[in-house]
């Protein structure tokens, strides 16, 4: 990562980056790596990254002279498990939808590409040609040649002891040899970026586990490179090396390793080798391999490597420092992403953000509860085992968790909620909870939980608990002037009013999608998304005028939200003495008392159905449930909302929206007030001159078995033109619903006829040009 990223701002005209690598370049994790390059990966944008190493790769011997070690022999996934096989058409799919080679294969042709397995257990593979490997010492070099002759310098055996700011930015590093002054540095210091970043006040979630691959006596039959195999059921990865074989793990539960115990002088040094503790997925590799069972071992390798809670790279502007920014924690994934995330890491640098949208990247996206040391070293070695989990619906991290919960959480835990995490807090996922969730591919097990919830919502009234939404609070002369500048819609409206709005790039990407509520002339609150809150925060902040008179304020763990929805919710209202809520006009607010507490209400919802979103003190909040329970108010979950939001064709951060995505392209065009300036409006109104158009529509699926998940190529007349954003079953239509993001034109004419590959299996559906549930009684389906 260090090397790629000073290859690319040397390459990119930056005369003045140096690389400071406290021992020798690749002594950390990189000299060790297996290296394996594959391309695929969850979003087109982190899949591009590898696309672009791939051709870097490719392309480095030819510019440097020195050798990469790149070979191109492909990759072979093999299936043992009908769920894994699904899972495996789920990836061929994407593969498709991102213009990447992919075809699934049956056991005789895995077989006949990989004759050594044992393949009597084997359902079917995907074969992907253009995966490989690469030299991880060679690629440092040839990358570290690429920058030196560009100008950039390499500085070896130069630790940095210390790293300077000024007001909240880098002013410079301390090292060994004397300090630099600088105003931008880049983190890629591996297992150490957490301790390396400490030093600036950052808090950077990365821990190392060991991990293990066991280097054999050559074996009769390899004579020449083969492909890569993974048989993640197992939890292996194999290939060929030196003759023999190449056999990693990823075991279901990793051993995780202190920085501190490594030592300040861990270099080209490994970890001693743990038979007993990869014993058993050894096994699984004899039970696949026959010849290992004949075959010396050279050595078990056991290298650390780092890890993040999440199972994502780092890799962007800190959340705490300007100008600190971070690549690292890269899950092993590191010498393939390397290429694209350092020509990403040097774009961002340079430009103030990345080269396309990466939320799933950016270190903001951590809540300040993973920084500590027990959460890391209880959620790491879960990370490690799950890296080859089939990826179900509804899958949850089952360590590091109640790091925070709701200020409901002990009335949800009465109501058998089944909890999620979700930036740490634990929210309540559906209700009623019988026995542990079964995950699986088809109707989820939660099914009929959610119905009951969603069809009291619709029929009667429901409670949401919305605690878990960012809450910000800008306050000061000069805090609708700031405002109006940074968001889209008209921010000076009276006190009382409830204003949707976005904030944008300066590209005319939405950064944010909020509400914002203004209490008094000179305060507001911004209701952000639960994930957004530290995003937001920093982007408020670095867009604050110096000579500004403002304050912006996180107030999210001071108070509670609680939705009441449904066509019940009046008559509660009525019952428990606030019969003010029935006089808040739409988009409108007010506060007055509930249960004897001092609440803000506002009259507007994210699920389709009328009702309050009510803001109370967290220690209100108990009091205050119960007496809405009391009255006929029952609970709803995450799922429920999700379902009754996708039905509404209400739009989320991070599936149909991101930083590339424009209000013209999302159909939020009615946020945006052209008669003003704000930050990204000339970019908007050259993407508007451009033809810009709505291209989130609603798919209402024929099948009523179907079960859509997201991510998933849509097709029109045989082609792909887009695909679907966010899916669940729509209780109130009573059909499977999607959401989808449409590139070709012709496909979002109402009506229009397509098709969802769903695991490989095309399920017809048809186009809606609007919400598919609407309250006032109009449906899509019939």
């Amino acid at each position: 990562m260090g090397c790629s990223t000073l290859y690319h701002l040397a390459r990119n005209g930056v005369s003045d980056a140096i690389l400071l690598e406290r021992n020798q370049l690749t002594s950390g994790t990189t000299w060790h790596s297996a290296a394996q390059v594959r391309a695929l990966r969850s979003t087109r944008n982190l899949t591009d990254l590898i696309r672009y190493s791939i051709e870097l790769y490719s392309a480095l011997e030819d510019e440097t002279g020195q050798q990469t070690g790149w070979i191109n022999r492909g990759s072979l996934s093999i299936a043992t498990h009908p769920d894994r096989m699904i899972h495996i058409e789920r990836q061929k799919a994407l593969a498709r939808l991102f213009g990447v080679r992919a075809e699934t294969v049956d056991r005789d042709e895995a077989k006949e590409r990989w004759p050594l397995m044992h393949a009597d257990d084997v359902v079917g593979a995907v074969w992907s040609p253009d995966d490989g490997r690469v030299s991880p010492a060679d690629l440092c070099a040839a990358l570290a040649k690429g920058a030196r002759t560009r100008g950039a310098r390499i500085f070896e055996n130069t630790a940095v002891t210390g790293i300077l700011t000024r007001g909240g930015k880098i002013s410079g590093v301390e090292t060994e040899a004397g300090p630099v002054r600088c105003d931008a540095v880049a983190v890629c210091a591996g297992l150490w970026s957490r301790e390396t970043a400490a030093m600036a006040g950052a808090d950077v979630p990365v821990w190392p586990c060991e991990h293990f691959y066991l280097l054999t006596e050559p074996v009769a039959g390899i004579s020449d490179h083969l492909p890569s195999l993974s048989d993640h059921d197992n939890h292996l990865y194999i290939r060929d090396e030196s003759g023999g074989f190449l056999v990693g793990c990823f075991e279901p539960m990793g051993k995780p390793i202190a920085p501190d115990a490594l030592g300040k002088d861990f270099a080209f040094r490994l970890l001693p080798e743990d038979w007993e503790h990869v014993a058993p997925v050894m096994s699984n590799a004899l039970h696949r391999l026959p010849a290992l069972e004949f075959t010396g071992a050279k050595m078990l390798l056991n290298g650390p490597e780092s890890f993040t809670p999440d199972g994502s790279f780092l890799l962007g502007e800190a959340t705490e420092t300007q100008g600190l920014f971070l690549g690292c924690g890269m899950n092993s994934v590191g010498v393939a992403t390397g290429g694209g995330a350092g020509m990403a890491l040097a774009h961002c640098i340079e430009h103030g953000h990345t080269p396309a949208d990466l939320h799933e990247a950016d270190p903001k996206r951590f809540p300040p509860e993973f920084g500590s040391v027990e959460a890391l070293t209880a959620r790491a070695p879960e990370v490690l085992g799950r890296h080859y989990e089939i990826t179900y619906p509804g899958r949850q991290w089952s360590r590091a968790r109640h790091l925070r919960g709701s200020p409901l959480e002990r009335c949800w835990e009465e109501e058998r909620a089944q909890f999620g995490q979700f930036f740490a807090w634990e929210r309540p996922l559906y209700f009623g909870k019988a026995e542990e969730p079964v995950l699986s591919f088809s109707r989820p097990h939660w099914h009929e939980a959610v119905k009951r919830e969603v069809l009291t919502a619709h029929e009667r009234a429901a409670v949401f608990d919305q605690s878990t939404f960012g809450k910000i609070d800008v306050r000061g002369a000069d805090a609708c002037r700031f405002l109006d500048r940074v968001c889209t819609n008209r921010m000076d409206r009276p006190a009382g009013r409830a204003i949707f709005t976005l904030m944008l790039n300066e590209r005319g990407g939405i950064e944010s999608d909020l509400v914002a509520i203004r209490i008094r002339e000179d305060h507001y609150r911004l209701y952000v998304g639960t994930n957004s809150i530290r995003r937001d925060m920093a982007w408020l902040k670095r867009n604050l005028g110096e000579a500004e008179t403002v304050t912006i304020t996180d107030t999210t763990g001071l108070y509670a939200v609680i939705g009441l929805m449904g066509p019940g919710a009046a008559a509660i209202a009525s019952s428990i003495g606030a019969e003010w809520l029935n006089a808040i006009r739409y988009f409108r607010s007010s506060e007055a008392e509930i249960a004897g507490h001092r609440v803000l209400a506002a009259r507007l919802s994210y699920v389709g159905e009328a009702g309050w979103e009510i803001t109370c003190p967290v220690d209100a909040a108990e009091t205050i449930y119960r007496t809405i329970r009391e009255s006929g108010g029952r609970p709803a979950g995450l799922y429920a909302q999700t379902a009754m939001r996708i039905e509404k064709r209400f739009l989320a951060y991070g599936h149909e929206l991101d930083a590339d995505t424009s209000p013209l392209e999302a159909g939020l065009a009615f946020a945006v007030d052209w008669n003003k300036s704000f930050t990204g409006r000339s970019a908007l109104l050259a993407r508007r001159g451009d033809g810009s158009r709505n291209r989130i529509y609603s798919i209402l699926l024929d099948d009523v078995g179907a079960v859509p998940l997201g991510n998933e190529p849509v097709l029109f007349q045989g082609r792909i033109v887009g695909k679907t954003t966010s899916a669940a079953f729509g209780f109130r239509i009573d059909g499977p619903i999607a959401l989808a993001d449409l590139d070709d034109p012709e496909a979002r004419e109402g009506g229009t006829a397509v098709e969802v590959d769903i695991a490989g299996t095309p399920f017809s559906g048809i186009v809606a040009d609007g919400p598919a549930f609407d309250p006032t009684g109009s449906r899509m389906r019939t």
